[in-house]
């Protein structure tokens, strides 16, 4: 581990000492579904609309046999409405045929599932079974670039997988969530908080900023 990782992890456990995902779910397919709904908006625009939805179709066959125009009606604050309305209602007729419900801890299936793809699979991955992952968000990839951890041209899937080499394996699902957060709440796309970050002498945006 290099000095500059452990700097990294030092400073995400004092901002984050126990980060959790920020989706609401009461229930494992809730937290797929919400993922999946989170694509393109943010989380507390999702969890305004699950909290409606979720208690209106309590079970996934509820679901599964929704009206897709209410559906459409209830996600629409969430933008591109019209397609994940059909996702859900299919992965809810999936998941109910499938597995009578239950979510599995099988990626190929998830990721098989409309509007689910590698990132989403890992979130519930992640969450639900504790599998050590990373989901690369857009977050998650622009810290790392910005921290070095992966080069500007890296796309999510290698970004992963120099996320992995770079922290311990049993570390992953919570290094996943600091970095969600911090990419969050402090290096942010536009205006990040560099004067009081403990990393920007690492940061390549925060040299950029002083040429």
């Amino acid at each position: 581990m290099t000095g500059s990782t452990k700097m990294i992890e030092n400073y995400l456990d004092e901002l984050f000492p126990n980060p959790k995902c920020e989706l609401n779910y009461t229930k494992d397919y809730e937290l797929l579904l919400a993922t999946m709904l989170s694509a393109q908006t943010t989380d507390k625009r999702v969890n305004s609309v699950t909290d409606i939805l979720f208690k209106k179709y309590p079970s996934i066959k509820d679901l599964a046999n929704a009206n897709i125009t209410d559906i459409q009606n209830i996600i629409r604050p969430i933008g591109t409405y019209h397609k994940k309305s059909q996702n859900l209602i299919e992965i809810a007729k999936r998941l109910d045929k499938d597995y009578n419900g239950k979510l599995p801890n099988n990626r190929e299936y998830l990721e098989s599932l409309p509007g689910v793809g590698r990132k989403t699979a890992n979130v519930v991955l992640s969450n639900i079974f504790n599998v050590p992952c990373i989901a690369v968000d857009t977050h998650v990839s622009r810290v790392s670039k910005r921290l070095n951890l992966a080069k500007e041209k890296d796309e999510p899937l290698q970004i992963e997988k120099k996320l992995n080499k770079v922290f311990k394996k049993e570390n992953l699902c919570k290094r996943h969530h600091q970095l969600v957060l911090f990419g969050r709440y402090h290096c942010l796309a536009r205006n990040p908080k560099c004067e009081n970050c403990k990393l920007k002498e690492i940061c390549k945006y925060y040299k950029h900023l002083q040429k």
